[in-house]
C-alpha cells in the first residue's frame, strides 16, 4: 500500500503519513457516496441545517486539535489556525441561514389553469478538492452548501493537509448523519484525475493551482461532469493620491504578508500614484521588518514557513528576476532559516517594478510586495488588467466615484474598496480569465451545487 508523508514546514521532519487508496478502494467510496445520496436526498432542508450546524459544533468542540494539525502540515502560526475554524464556522453558518430561502422554488406568476415553478434539484455525489492554504475555508466553501442542497460529499483534500478531509468526514459522522454522506479519501493525483472522469461523479469543485485546474478540466473532459475551478490570482492594488498613506500601508501590507502570502487573493502587486510613491515604500518598509519568523506553535511568530518544499527557490527566481530587469530590493528578498530551522521566506519588499516582470504578471505565493509608480487612474487601470489572472483587486482612496468607476471596468472577480485580501461569505466568490470559473458561497453558490427542474403541470384537461 502507498502511504502519503507530509513533513512540518518547520521541524522538516514527517509528521504526518496516511494510507493512499487504490482505485478498487475510491470505487468503493464512489459506490458507498452514491447510496448516501440516494438516502438523502430527500431529507426536509431544516433537517439538513441541524445537521450542517451539529458538524460544525463538532468541528468547533475540535478546534484545538484541528488547528494544531493544520499548524504542523503546512506552518500556519497556531493562532491564524485556530481563527481559521472560526472563520470557517462563520462561513457554515450563513449557508445554513439563506439556505431555506436560497433552496426555495421559485413560483412563477399564477396562469389560469397552470402551476409553474423551478425546483432546486441536488446533483449527486459532488468531489471536493480543496487547497491546503486554507484548508479548512476552502473546504467549507462546498462541504457546506453540498450538504445543504442535498448531496453527498467526498473530499479528497490537498496532499499538503489530508488531516482536513478527515475532519469534516470525523464531524458529520458525530453529528449523526447518514453513513458515508461525508466521506475523506487519500490517493495521489493521477487517482484523482480517473476520480473527475468516474461517471459516478455529479460535479467537481477544485482549489488550486491554474494548471492544476486544466488538469481537473482535461480529466473531466469525456463526461459532462460539472467542473468548478477556483484558481490562482496575481491580485492588484491601487493606492490613489488622496488614500491615508499609513491607514493603506497597514492593510496592504497584511493582505501582502498574511499566512507567508500563501493566499489566492494576496495583494500581490501594488501601483501607487506617483505623487505618494515614496511615502508609501517608506510606510511600508517599517511593517514588513517589523514581522516575526520562528516557531508556528510560538504566539510571538507573525510569519510562519513556507508550507511547500519547492517555494522558496520559486520566490528567490522571482525576486532574482526582477532585480535583473531593474527593481530594487527594499527590504528581505532570501530564503532563510529561523536558527538552523524551518523553510522562510524573508518578507520581502521591493520598488521599481516593470509590467514585464514576473512577479506582476504570475502567482507568486508567498510574503513578496512589489511596488510600481503609476502617474493616473488610466493608467492604473490599465496595468491591473494587464493580466491573465482575474480574482479581487483593491482601490485605495477616500473617492467612492472612483472607486465605482475602476469597478466598472476591472477584468475581477470581486472588486474591493479600502480593503483587500477578504471573503464575505454573502457575496459570491468567482474568478474570471484563468482565476477559474463557477461561484462558491453566497445565494449564487446554490445554483453550481443543484440543477434546475422545471415543473410544469396542467390541473385539468
Amino acid at each position: 500500500m502507498s502511504v502519503l508523508s507530509v513533513d512540518n514546514p518547520y521541524t522538516l521532519a514527517s509528521d504526518v503519513e496516511v494510507p493512499l487508496a487504490d482505485d478498487a478502494h475510491i470505487g468503493e467510496v464512489l459506490d458507498q457516496a452514491r447510496a448516501a445520496f440516494a438516502g438523502f436526498r430527500a431529507t426536509p432542508i431544516a433537517e439538513r441545517v441541524a445537521l450542517c450546524e451539529a458538524a460544525v459544533k463538532s468541528m468547533e468542540a475540535s478546534a484545538d486539535s484541528i488547528a494544531s494539525d493544520i499548524t504542523r502540515m503546512m506552518g500556519k502560526p497556531l493562532g491564524q489556525a485556530k481563527g481559521e475554524v472560526g472563520g470557517m464556522a462563520g462561513r457554515a453558518r450563513h449557508m445554513m441561514e439563506i439556505a431555506a430561502a436560497s433552496l426555495a422554488d421559485v413560483r412563477l406568476p399564477p396562469k389560469d389553469n397552470f402551476e409553474r415553478r423551478i425546483a432546486r434539484t441536488p446533483l449527486g455525489v459532488v468531489v471536493d478538492l480543496p487547497a491546503w492554504n486554507y484548508p479548512l475555508l476552502t473546504a467549507v466553501n462546498v462541504v457546506i452548501p453540498a450538504i445543504l442542497a442535498g448531496n453527498a460529499v467526498i473530499v479528497k483534500h490537498s496532499p499538503r493537509s489530508p488531516l482536513c478531509g478527515e475532519h469534516f468526514a470525523r464531524a458529520f459522522a458525530a453529528a449523526g448523519a447518514p453513513a458515508n454522506l461525508v466521506q475523506a479519501l487519500h490517493c495521489d493525483h493521477p487517482a484523482s484525475e480517473r476520480m473527475v472522469g468516474d461517471g459516478r461523479v455529479d460535479a467537481v469543485f477544485f482549489t488550486g493551482s491554474v494548471y492544476g485546474g486544466h488538469r481537473i478540466q482535461e480529466a473531466a473532459a469525456k463526461s459532462f461532469t460539472h467542473v468548478d475551478l477556483e484558481l490562482g490570482g496575481n491580485d492588484p492594488a491601487y493606492v490613489a493620491e488622496d488614500a491615508d498613506i499609513a491607514k493603506v500601508a497597514e492593510q496592504i501590507v497584511d493582505g501582502a504578508m498574511y499566512n507567508a502570502g500563501q493566499s489566492c487573493c494576496a495583494v500581490e502587486r501594488v501601483y501607487v500614484h506617483a505623487s505618494r510613491h515614496a511615502e508609501l515604500v517608506e510606510a511600508c518598509r517599517a511593517l514588513v521588518d517589523a514581522y516575526v519568523l520562528g516557531d508556528p506553535t510560538d504566539g510571538k511568530t507573525s510569519l510562519g514557513p513556507i508550507a511547500q518544499p519547492h517555494h522558496p527557490g520559486e520566490l528567490a527566481a522571482r525576486v532574482a528576476d526582477a532585480v535583473q530587469q531593474g527593481a530594487r530590493v527594499v527590504t528581505g528578498g532570501k530564503a532563510s532559516a529561523v536558527d538552523g530551522r524551518g523553510r522562510f521566506f524573508q518578507p520581502t519588499l521591493l520598488d521599481g517594478m516593470t509590467p514585464a516582470m514576473r512577479l506582476m504578471r504570475e502567482e507568486s505565493f508567498g510574503p513578496l510586495l512589489p511596488i510600481a509608480s503609476v502617474a493616473s487612474d488610466a493608467e492604473a487601470l490599465a496595468r491591473m488588467n494587464d493580466s491573465s489572472l482575474g480574482l479581487t483587486a483593491s482601490v485605495w482612496t477616500n473617492d467612492r466615484d472612483r472607486a465605482e468607476r475602476f469597478a466598472r471596468d476591472l477584468e475581477y472577480g470581486t472588486v474591493y474598496m479600502n480593503r483587500c485580501d477578504a471573503l464575505d461569505p454573502a457575496l459570491p466568490w468567482v474568478g474570471v480569465k484563468s482565476s477559474g470559473r463557477g461561484v462558491t458561497l453566497s445565494t449564487l453558490g446554490f445554483d453550481h451545487l443543484t440543477r434546475p427542474k422545471a415543473i410544469h403541470f396542467r390541473l385539468s384537461l
